[in-house]
């Protein structure tokens, strides 16, 4: 299985809702730990990255900024 590819600013949707309603976070911070913000009440999280990784959904819109090109 390929791992996903993420960073920073991009919406994720997470495989549970938040309690709001919203199923779209921000990732706000990237570390050991991975900060994320729902998008419908703005309510911010601290999560371990392995679990970020376990309940991540989908990557609905990446920022691209990441991505660079090596000659």
């Amino acid at each position: 299985m390929e791992k996903k590819q993420y960073q920073l600013g991009d919406i994720v949707q997470m495989k549970k809702q938040h309690p709001c309603g919203s199923n779209e976070m921000e990732i706000i911070r990237m570390g050991m730990d991975i900060r994320i913000k729902c998008v419908g009440c703005k309510h911010s999280v601290l999560v371990p990255r392995v679990k970020f990784e376990s309940k991540l959904k989908k990557i609905l819109r990446s920022t691209g900024t990441g991505e660079t090109s090596e000659d």
